[in-house]
């Protein structure tokens, strides 16, 4: 893999087409980066305690590197 952590990056592919972003986090072994900002999900979380509310929390998604270019900085 080309693309490290902390570069540059813009999407190629998907429904986050034409999005930039800084990497994240590198998966070289699954051939996918997390880019910020860039195929987010939505996660329910249940009350931890009597008297809490549950929530929603986004993060990003693992995307595959092959529908990312680097872009020069």
């Amino acid at each position: 893999m080309k693309i490290k952590k902390g570069d540059k990056v813009k999407v190629l592919s998907g429904k986050d087409k034409g999005k930039t972003g800084t990497v994240l986090r590198a998966l070289p072994k699954e051939e996918k980066i997390v880019v910020e900002g860039v195929a987010m999900m939505k996660r329910h979380t249940r009350a931890k305690m009597e008297g809490q509310s549950g929530r929603i929390v986004e993060s990003e998604r693992a995307i595959h590197v092959s529908n990312v270019a680097k872009v020069e900085k």
